[in-house]
């Protein structure tokens, strides 16, 4: 058993806290972000749709529009998987790294006889 409860090592601490500052860096790399889809909508036309407040919404949009949207959409995605993976970084530290709560014994309760 480690010291203070914690059960990461020190090693094991730094390796974490420089992953997570690395996932940091990448999201000041992250471009414009919106969610949704854009869909082709014959003729020649582009359609973005998200939600609104549980509503549906949808928008037309230019190809040049719609290119941007779909490279908004995709930078959403690759965020919400960076702040996924930092937020599982920081538990396991809190968690793991800082030291919590004595567990008190439970007392074991009188054993009863059945005859």
């Amino acid at each position: 058993m480690r010291k203070n409860n914690c059960n990461l090592t020190p090693q094991e601490t730094q390796r974490l806290t420089r992953r997570y500052q690395r996932l940091a860096a990448r999201l000041s790399r992250v471009g414009w972000i919106s969610q949704g889809s854009v869909m082709h909508a014959p003729p020649g036309a582009w359609r973005w749709t998200r939600k609104v407040r549980a509503k549906t919404v949808s928008v037309a949009l230019s190809a040049a529009q719609a290119q941007l949207m779909k490279e908004a959409i995709s930078n959403h995605r690759q965020l919400d998987e960076l702040v996924d993976a930092m937020r599982e970084i920081t538990q396991k530290l809190i968690l793991g790294a800082t030291p919590g709560v004595r567990r008190r014994s439970q007392p074991k309760p009188p054993k009863t006889s059945l005859c």
